[in-house]
């Protein structure tokens, strides 16, 4: 999950500087809600792997 986020951020980053600021920001949106889903997923293992 972690991975594709920061594969999503770089396309936002590389989309925003050449003027596509569509795509910039969907590319963005989906790089957070990866984001959020890896951080939710990763304190349910610890949660799981800590009791």
């Amino acid at each position: 999950m972690l991975h594709y986020a920061l594969v999503f951020l770089v396309i936002a980053i590389i989309a925003a500087l050449f003027g596509f600021t569509g795509i910039a920001g969907t590319a963005a949106g989906i790089a957070k809600i990866l984001f959020v889903v890896f951080l939710i997923l990763a304190v349910i293992a610890f949660f799981r792997r800590a009791s």
